[in-house]
């Protein structure tokens, strides 16, 4: 029988999967330094998420971001809109430290600090404590639907949805105070937005902390996508040893045993990671820095009576034998603009002036006869209270020799947190202008009740290169 023709062969088709079927992971748990580690990390953030809302300082919540009166309280300190410029300062200063801490140790922050971690970690503490153990979980995962897994996946669900509800509550209870908002959420007293943002907020939980976790890392962070920017041979890693590992071979090892490594191929470091990678196949960019692999390949090698650290943090350079530093110049420079962005914005916050002032000129005309002799300029002070308390202001001048200030009625008691227009009439005689057309001065305010808070501006007084001064009759 003949051939057939080359052109007329059909090419057999190759299948090519763009997304890979996600396959869930059953962590495993396991004891050790680095797991104690990241569970208090893990602990301590939870504390301080769901405890700052509830603690009180000088009567109010002590962290609140009141955003209908525009005044976030931190304990002591109290931002307003126009402070705004210290919160871009301290993210710029958290972005600085994230590069600081991947260079020096790589993703510590993803092990260890991330939301995501925190969150995954919590829920997956409720999914151990209801369905066990990592065998336990994944033979319960396979078996038939049955009265004890309906049990077990219904309890597993409840305590999910009421967690994030409770961690969408405690959200929401940053920017509205949760004392008051407390009895009205059991009672279904509570706003839209409110309402809106709790469920929302306990949405994501759910979603991304419960049903995709480690997907959330692979696939959505961007930060595991240009950490290796940030990597050099001279950053902290976790890897394996391959020298000391290979070749694998199970059971323990034998002074005879030639040739064999170290690694018995138990894969119970694949079996605790979250991310469920092979820390064996090298660098991966889905590793998260959480070092569990370390604490599980340490007690194997208990078990089997060989040395620790087949795999441990360690360096690309220390692996090959060269010579290693932890201290290099990108180090430092991070290390000196934290420092020196810290020292700015501590001086700024603690040398913050409390009370604010703009003045607005009168725009109607430049200039005006008194009608007594003097010329005027009308200004108008805006002046804002930032202090905790309310205070009585006097106003004078500096810099306009024999001026007078002219107010319809005193400035009254400007309460915290609110603004204050009034209005003044600076005078003077011409004749001390010297023929000036224009003339800086300052405008100075200060607290009747504390001479330490007052606060002076510079502003422009106009007046006459000629003045014909008007008699009265």
């Amino acid at each position: 029988m003949s051939e057939p023709h080359p052109e007329t062969v059909k090419p057999q088709s190759t299948r090519i999967d763009l997304y890979a079927k996600h396959i869930k992971i059953h962590p495993r748990k396991d004891y050790g330094l680095f797991n104690k580690l990241r569970n208090s990390s893990v602990f301590i953030l939870l504390a301080i998420f769901y405890g700052f809302p509830w603690l009180n300082w000088n009567g109010r919540q002590a962290v609140l971001w009141d955003l209908p009166n525009r005044k976030f309280y931190i304990f002591d300190l109290i931002i307003w809109p126009q402070d705004f410029f210290f919160l871009a300062a301290l993210m710029i200063i958290a972005a600085l430290a994230l590069f600081f801490f991947t260079s020096v140790a790589g993703r510590l922050w993803c092990g260890y600090a991330c939301p995501q971690t925190v969150w995954a970690r919590a829920l997956l503490w409720i999914e151990e404590l209801v369905e066990g153990s990592r065998n336990q979980r994944i033979k319960l995962d396979k078996s038939p639907w049955n009265s004890e897994k309906i049990r077990k996946k219904s309890l597993k669900y409840s305590l999910w949805i009421v967690f994030s509800v409770w961690t969408g509550f405690t959200f929401v209870g940053y920017f509205s105070a949760i004392r008051d908002l407390t009895p009205r959420f059991f009672v279904l007293d509570i706003g839209a937005a409110e309402a809106f943002w709790i469920f929302f907020y306990a949405l994501m939980i759910w979603l991304l902390g419960a049903v995709m976790r480690e997907q959330v890392c692979i696939y959505m962070c961007p930060y595991a996508r240009f950490q290796s920017v940030m990597y050099d041979p001279d950053t902290l890693l976790i890897a394996y040893d391959t020298k000391r590992g290979e070749s694998r071979a199970r059971g323990k090892r034998k002074p005879d045993d030639g040739g064999k490594g170290d690694c018995i191929d138990c894969s119970v470091c694949v079996q605790v990671c979250p991310m469920g990678i092979d820390i064996r196949d090298g660098l991966q960019y889905q590793c998260t820095g959480c070092a569990l692999c370390i604490d599980a390949c340490n007690n194997i090698m208990d078990k089997v009576d060989r040395p620790r650290e087949l795999i441990r943090y360690t360096t690309e350079n220390r692996l090959a034998g060269k010579h290693n530093s932890i201290l290099r110049p990108r180090v430092f420079i991070y290390a000196a603009l934290i420092t020196s962005m810290l020292i700015a914005v501590s001086w700024g916050l603690a040398n913050r002036n409390p009370i604010a002032l703009d003045i607005i000129r009168d725009r109607s005309s430049l200039f005006r006869d008194s009608g007594d002799g003097n010329i005027e300029n009308l200004f108008r002070l805006r002046i804002m209270n930032k202090d905790h308390s309310e205070h009585v202001f006097e106003v004078s001048i500096d810099g306009l020799e024999n001026a007078t200030i002219d107010m319809d009625s005193a400035i009254p008691a400007i309460k915290s947190g609110t603004i204050h227009d009034h209005i003044i009439r600076v005078k003077i005689d011409p004749e001390n202008l010297g023929g000036v057309r224009s003339t800086v001065f300052q405008i100075k305010l200060k607290a009747l009740d504390n001479d330490k808070l007052s606060v002076s501006e510079d502003s422009v007084y106009l007046g006459p290169a000629r003045f014909q001064r008007i008699e009265k009759k």
